[in-house]
């Protein structure tokens, strides 16, 4: 019972750091918050509004998210201390293992719960736009960059964000060429922010009837969904608008009957482009997102007074700049560059187990241990 005594005592010492949490991450005020947006949200025409609804809701769901993990967090630690107590009172030691089990799994939320509190850029709340781009080497490339999407989108998943897709080229034999899509949730720029670079896979490939093992490269580039009226201000005669009919197979992702909008903004060179909405208008708006985002990244990355300071031809990624390798053969192996992170479980990590990466970066940005990918 003395293994059951000393855990008694640690478990009881987190307690002060579950308060500091709830007090750091103004639980408080998300809960008066929250009770201002459900009164809102009972209001007679709060619908008729579609946009600003969309937009509470989404703000409802954050908060609600945000306190429900914290409390999840008290009742596991108290759970577990009721557990220990009931075993030493009873003396029965056959529910060491749970205990102990459910102990670590305390102790990772709690690093969870402290790494949000890391996420205070001024952009981190935010909705994130992820962009995935195949490198050379044409449907290599393309088969990785579909890879990467897919394991985005499960990552997603697994953290109840919402996942919206905007632009989708599909590739000339399998995969994708390029994609866009808008993940919604608490915090999904400030985890994602940890992912923007080149990423490099290395396997046998599947298109190879000898067998052999390729190396490929795609990049993924995530921005800040910045709100509707953040003061950014860009001229019209900046920005060259191309109208085309959604084009590939494109499947379920492409609206057929829509109009496609590609914007370049000509002092910059930086082209965003969309094609799954419903109208010729809603295309060009998301576009425009899309593209306020990057200039407002570019912007913050810069430290540039105004928009109108980025100066030159932008380059989005340079593909020297590998933040993370994937080996699938002669072993497996996911390997981050910046922090020296790695998994074995491959599949794990293709299927969006990537916490541990965003983790590590998250900790080393604070740290400012993180080591350069040129």
């Amino acid at each position: 019972m003395v293994l059951l005594d000393e855990l008694k005592v640690e478990l009881a010492g987190y307690r002060p750091q579950i308060k500091e949490l709830h007090d750091v991450l103004d639980i408080d005020g998300a809960n008066r918050e929250l009770e201002e947006l459900r009164q809102q949200i009972a209001m007679d025409g709060f619908w008729d509004n579609v946009e600003n609804s969309q937009k509470v809701m989404q703000r409802t769901r954050n908060l609600e998210s945000k306190i429900e993990s914290l409390e999840k967090l008290s009742n596991m630690l108290e759970d577990t201390i009721a557990l220990i107590e009931l075993s030493i009172e009873e003396d029965d030691d056959s529910s060491i293992d749970e205990i102990v089990s459910e102990a670590e799994k305390f102790k990772e939320k709690l690093e969870e719960e402290k790494l949000a509190t890391l996420l205070t850029g001024e952009y981190d709340s935010l909705n994130a736009i992820v962009t995935f781009h195949a490198g050379a080497g044409g449907t290599e490339a393309q088969d990785w960059a579909e890879m990467l999407y897919r394991m985005y989108n499960r990552w997603a998943e697994r953290h109840n964000f919402t996942v919206e897709l905007l632009d989708y080229l599909d590739g000339d034999e399998a995969g994708l060429k390029s994609a866009s899509m808008l993940v919604k949730g608490m915090n999904a720029y400030g985890f994602l922010k940890s992912e923007n670079g080149v990423h490099r896979l290395v396997r046998i490939s599947p298109f190879d009837a000898s067998g052999r093992r390729h190396t490929s490269f795609s990049a993924v580039e995530v921005m800040p969904e910045i709100a509707d009226d953040t003061s950014v201000e860009i001229s019209p005669s900046d920005i060259k608008m191309d109208v085309f009919r959604a084009s590939g197979a494109g499947g379920q992702h492409i609206n057929k009957t829509s109009s496609a909008v590609r914007l370049t903004h000509i002092p910059t060179g930086i082209v965003t482009a969309c094609q799954t909405q419903r109208s010729q208008l809603q295309n060009r708006e998301y576009a425009m997102k899309m593209l306020i985002s990057k200039l407002v990244e570019i912007k913050e990355r810069e430290h540039l007074e105004k928009i109108s300071d980025i100066k030159g031809v932008q380059k989005e990624i340079a593909w020297g700049a590998q933040i993370r390798s994937y080996v699938f053969m002669p072993y497996t192996l996911a390997k981050d560059h910046r922090t020296g992170f790695e998994n074995g479980n491959i599949s794990a990590v293709m299927d969006g187990d990537i916490d541990g990466f965003i983790n590590a970066y998250l900790k080393a940005l604070s740290h400012g241990t993180l080591n350069k990918t040129e």
